[in-house]
């Protein structure tokens, strides 16, 4: 009794100084306390609920049935529009908020939104190696199906709420991607829901143009209402070799050189400052060694990059076995290391122990909450941004990073880029090894101003023929834009399914430049 009279004295006290100091100023100057006691019990909530919900549809085999009825919804939504005069853009219902990205669209308030209620896995056919998934599945959710039954995806990026229709329509990237590509390089096959309310499939032979504009295009040339991926046989760890490099050049000479080697099955590296590394390969394995079997998913667990930053304090390399699913969402907790500045104390052994459980709180609803006082400060200084570079530039990119925003740790990940149609291709006409640069912090440049450095990185990117990620902050011309990618299929298709009168450009709903 005692205990709870004290423990309602605090809540009463604790509610006192929050009117005293005003609910905006608590979130922006003692944001974690606001994390602690509402979004991670929040999030938890919702984790438990969704997961509870796709493992009974998955069970009672609901999904596929219920499918066909929902799509045939969504193009009876779009049939009305056009009864209605076709007088706005179309885009999905889903809110904004609920996206990974960092970027709230003004669009949802002034488009027609249309609702597209698809969370479920609908089919995995282990003769074909394939499974056919609704775009709301998320990675977490088709992980622990498929792992369960001993398959996987070539390419798993690393967030559990990262969406299948978010990976092909935005992009979407893993260690693995040195052997396998993008995301959108594993799909199969697309169905969507066209500007005219039709239905179509499209594959690399079945409509193809379609089957390659559609990643990257961000929803504007169609309602993706299922799609089909690639699997392969999972094995049950990944061998994962910790190597400590130092020196820029060194750094990177060997992360080049192991990403050209097909027998590492993952390549990844953190860069923790400009001339210190941990260089990380994987090899799939079912045997793991005695006493070397590190469960790193584990919510009492150090931060994963906090962990591999051991190796490069110790000066040594090292190898361990980290289960399967637990390597695929080895940066989830940590939301890479975005979290430390949310929760300073997120790492400390007493609060995993305690409430490890709990993290992280969901992307979502911490941009639900932040409000515009934290939208404009973390505009203004904060940088979330990948940038895709070919691997010949990887030292003068890190040298361009360093010198306009100077963020670190710096997350590299190499990938195969086809020779492919569509708008993210190489110069050349043969597939080339390029590398992610994930920038995700505070700068620490002195001259950083978001607008003017990030213009300059942009264009460094653009003239090595690379590529911005278009789910970050963009502050290209619409000239600039096209000269980054290739316009010229979207374009034509844009045109041939009566796209421009439905669908906002790609450029206008995710450039600033065009939002403001």
């Amino acid at each position: 009794m005692d205990t709870a009279l004290y423990l309602a004295g605090l809540g009463l006290l604790f509610l006192l100084w929050v009117k005293g100091k005003g609910l905006e100023y608590v979130i922006v100057h003692h944001r974690w306390i606001f994390v602690c006691l509402f979004l991670l019990p929040l999030s938890l909530i919702f984790d438990v609920y969704y997961n509870l919900r796709a493992w009974v549809v998955f069970k009672m085999c609901s999904a596929p049935k219920l499918h066909n009825q929902r799509v045939k919804q969504i193009q009876k939504q779009v049939q009305d529009w056009k009864k209605e005069g076709a007088k706005t853009f179309m885009c999905t219902g889903r809110p904004g908020w609920l996206t990974v990205s960092l970027r709230v669209g003004k669009y949802k308030k002034t488009h027609k939104n249309i609702m597209i209620n698809l969370l479920d896995i609908l089919e995995v056919d282990t003769k074909r190696q394939v499974v056919r998934v609704e775009p709301l599945v998320s990675m977490g959710q088709l992980t622990a199906l498929l792992n369960s039954i001993g398959w996987t995806l070539p390419v798993v990026p690393e967030l559990d709420d990262l969406t299948v229709g978010g990976l092909i329509m935005g992009t979407g990237i893993e260690s693995s991607s040195h052997n396998h590509g993008l995301f959108q390089h594993v799909c199969l096959a697309f169905e969507l829901v066209l500007a005219d309310g039709s239905f179509v499939r499209c594959t690399p032979t079945e409509n193809s143009d379609l089957f390659y504009a559609v990643p990257w295009s961000c929803g504007t040339l169609g309602f993706l209402v299922a799609a089909e991926v690639k699997i392969i046989p999972a094995k049950k760890y990944v061998k994962l070799r910790y190597e400590s490099v130092r020196g820029l050049a060194k750094i990177c000479e060997t992360f080049s050189l192991e990403s050209s080697k097909k027998e590492n099955d993952f390549v990844e590296g953190l860069m923790y400052s400009m001339d210190e590394a941990v260089v990380m390969t994987g090899v799939l394995t079912d045997e793991a060694e005695p006493g070397k079997v590190n469960s790193i998913g584990s919510y009492w667990k150090p931060w994963f990059f906090k962990h591999a930053e051991t190796y490069l304090r110790a000066n040594h390399g090292g190898t361990e076995y980290i289960p399967l699913r637990h390597y695929y969402h080895r940066h989830t907790r940590s939301i890479f290391w975005e979290l430390q500045d949310i929760l300073p104390f997120g790492n400390n052994p007493i609060f995993r122990y305690l409430f490890g459980w709990m993290v992280p709180p969901k992307i979502s609803l911490l941009k639900l909450t932040q409000g515009e006082t934290i939208r404009k400060l973390y505009e203004q200084h904060h940088v979330v941004q990948d940038m895709l570079v070919p691997m010949k530039y990887l030292e003068k990119a890190i040298k361009v990073f360093q010198a306009e925003i100077n963020v670190y740790p710096l997350w590299l990940c190499p990938f195969m880029l086809p020779s492919q149609p569509g708008m993210c291709h190489p110069k050349e006409d043969q597939a080339e090894l390029y590398i992610d640069i994930g920038a995700y912090g505070e700068p620490k440049q002195k001259h950083f101003q978001a607008k003017a450095s990030m213009r300059q990185l942009e264009k460094f990117v653009r003239d090595v023929h690379g590529f911005q990620m278009l789910y970050a902050d963009c502050y290209m011309s619409r000239d600039e834009f096209w000269e980054m990618f290739d316009g010229s299929l979207y374009h034509k298709l844009r045109k041939q399914l009566n796209c421009e009168e439905a669908f906002p450009e790609v450029y206008d709903k995710i450039c600033k430049a065009a939002r403001h």
